[in-house]
């Protein structure tokens, strides 16, 4: 027996079971497709934004990043070097590394041009650059031994925003806002304020392969004054919100109709999108409040240095970090820019510190009174280091080899001193931790295995720590 088919008129005949056999693969793709898409459909969740429990009970629910860009100099903030000190002037007693920035600037060895003295019960040393934050010496976790794989800015800054200094990858904050969501449906769930455009620019903050709604929001860039900095097009003066919402509810009738015609096919920009767009509509409400600082006190105005030029930028920046946290946004990151100091390091770094001394401890202050720090981790630090030899005669090359964060709030250990560079402060030498440590410990606080926190693309799973990271426990409360 024999089935009849017509091509444009004409005719050709195959067998029952020869139709079969040509034509089966295409009835169980037909099957398979379907049942993908109604996988593809239970998988998705309504609202990629939306709260999200963590892989196990975390120590803390958020973050506020303190970033230096340009890379602080350790040995004159929190890593005191007597010895250093004693020789200074004469030359470095081993070798120094084999890639330095500009070899042919090195000098001699320098002493730091500013005192130490330790604070509080815990004895934590702290120079006279820091007044205010010496004030809270027994809430910071410093860690002393920093190290990370590259001396130059660009890679650095990459490697600590997304972990690799050679490829795109999503940031820290997007891997934080894809796990856990956010608590405010009408705020995004990753801001960053004033974050440099150079150096990685806008790769520092992107979700990469991610879908695009986990992509942190700038508000401002690095050469914009914190009080311009806004989150940008949210605001329509043309169109009353009637008009706005009607507008909106057309467009996600036609984005929905295109993704309901793709199948099981997914489509993460047009998705993306979509999202963005409502979130733009909830955020014109909110967001202008949240960044309205006239309600705020004299009292708390002034403790965060709005009233002085030189702590009005970041003391705004702190202070916005603040109130987008306590609103629920996940992940804020303040930016400090003009760190890098080849030159002029005392006058560098005495106007840098000044500008974010009392800006952070009255954050600090803030959070505490607020209930909000111990859930609440605040970290500080740049891309690297200082070299303890003299660039230009006064200043300090780059140096990723050993260098110092810190960490407050969230879960760590409070009042600690952790890690050891050597007696010039140039490697780290005891308790390293390099930065896919410190991402994995960050990771594990907010309550995820650095491990499993992960995304499949181009065919393998992806992570923060790449193929590395270990959790620092020693610094876990």
């Amino acid at each position: 027996m024999f089935s009849q088919f017509h091509d444009r008129g004409v005719g050709f005949h195959l067998s029952r079971r020869e139709m079969l056999k040509q034509f089966g693969a295409g009835f169980g793709s037909l099957a398979l497709t379907a049942l993908l898409a109604e996988e593809a459909a239970a998988a998705a969740p309504a609202d990629p934004l939306a709260p999200k429990s963590p892989q196990f009970t975390g120590r803390a629910k958020r973050v506020i990043m303190l970033f230096m860009f340009g890379g602080p100099s350790h040995v004159d903030s929190f890593d005191p070097k007597p010895v250093l000190t004693r020789e200074s002037g004469k030359p470095l007693p081993f070798d120094a590394p084999r890639v330095l920035s500009f070899p042919e600037r090195h000098g001699n060895l320098v002493g730091s041009p500013f005192r130490f003295k330790q604070h509080g019960q815990s004895g934590i040393w702290i120079s006279d650059l820091f007044p205010h934050l010496a004030g809270h010496a027994d809430e910071l976790c410093v860690i002393n031994s920093m190290h990370c794989s590259n001396s130059r800015h660009g890679g650095a800054v990459l490697e600590w925003h997304t972990g690799t200094d050679t490829f795109v990858r999503p940031s820290m904050g997007s891997w934080l806002t894809y796990g856990l969501g956010t608590e405010n449906q009408n705020l995004p769930g990753y801001l960053t304020i004033c974050q440099a455009l150079s150096q990685g620019g806008a790769n520092n903050y992107s979700s990469a392969f991610l879908p695009a709604v986990y992509q942190g929001t700038p508000l401002g860039h690095g050469g914009l004054s914190a009080k311009d900095a806004k989150i940008p097009f949210i605001e329509n003066e043309n169109n009353p919100r009637a008009l706005q919402r009607l507008e909106l509810d057309m467009l996600q009738k036609l984005g929905r109709r295109q993704l309901n015609g793709i199948g099981s096919e997914r489509e993460p920009e047009l998705e993306a999108r979509i999202a963005s767009f409502e979130l733009a509509f909830r955020m014109q409400a909110e967001a202008p409040q949240v960044q309205d600082l006239s309600n705020e006190t004299g009292a708390t105005r002034q403790r965060y240095g709005l009233d002085d030029k030189a702590t009005a930028d970041f003391g705004r920046q702190c202070l916005l970090a603040r109130r987008f946290s306590e609103r629920g946004v996940r992940f804020v990151q303040c930016n400090s820019n003009g760190w890098d100091h080849h030159s002029s390091l005392k006058s560098g770094m005495t106007a840098m510190c000044r500008s974010i001394d009392r800006p952070i401890a009255a954050l600090l202050s803030d959070l505490k009174s607020r209930g909000l720090l111990d859930e609440t981790l605040v970290i500080w630090g740049g891309e690297f280091g200082r070299t303890p030899t003299a660039e230009n005669a006064n200043g300090r090359d780059h140096n990723p080899h050993g260098f110092t964060m810190w960490m407050a709030g969230g879960g760590v250990k409070a009042g600690l001193a952790y890690g050891r560079t050597d007696d010039y402060g140039y490697y780290a030498v005891q308790d390293k931790v390099h930065f896919h440590d410190l991402h994995a410990t960050i990771l594990h606080l907010l309550g995820f295995d650095h491990m499993k926190l992960t995304y499949q693309y181009a065919g393998r799973n992806f992570r923060l720590t790449d193929v590395a990271g270990e959790v620092v426990h020693d610094i876990i409360a």
